[in-house]
């Protein structure tokens, strides 16, 4: 069910090994639970955070990725925005500061032209959090699959 927005927010909170199939099993399961919240898997909100997630728990699985340890997906919707949360516990490997400055793969590009806004922090010494948020009145670049 969407929130109204006098609600609070409907969220979505997992753990998931920094592998691959973590990585995908976070976007299906991200897929999913916005599906269950009211969002078709056409929606351009859907397709945009889907997308999201699937480049950030990739780098998870790629770039912040410590052996034996999970990362963290939380995903939550409120009237005005769907937000995707994505801690892992290499806060040593943080993202560029400008995505066209990466000297590997290109996906923050993909999430700087998809999301509304998205950025990093440092939860604690030993987690860091990559979050975007996407507004659920418009959505910028949908991707057409």
């Amino acid at each position: 069910m969407l929130p109204s927005p006098t609600t609070t927010p409907a969220v979505l909170r997992v753990q998931l090994s920094s592998i691959c199939r973590g990585a995908r099993l976070a976007r299906l399961l991200v897929e999913q639970q916005l599906k269950d919240w009211g969002l078709p898997r056409t929606s351009p909100v859907t397709r945009a955070v889907v997308a999201i997630t699937a480049e950030l728990a990739a780098n998870v699985a790629i770039h912040g990725r410590t052996p034996g340890r999970d990362f963290e997906v939380r995903l939550s919707l409120t009237a005005a925005h769907a937000r995707v949360e994505v801690s892992d516990t290499r806060p040593d490997r943080l993202p560029p500061l400008s995505p066209d400055t990466a000297t590997t793969g290109r996906g923050l590009l993909l999430v700087d032209a998809i999301a509304t806004h998205w950025g990093y922090e440092l939860r604690t010494a030993c987690v860091k959090t990559v979050w975007a948020e996407v507004d659920r009145k418009w959505a910028r670049a949908i991707l057409v699959w």
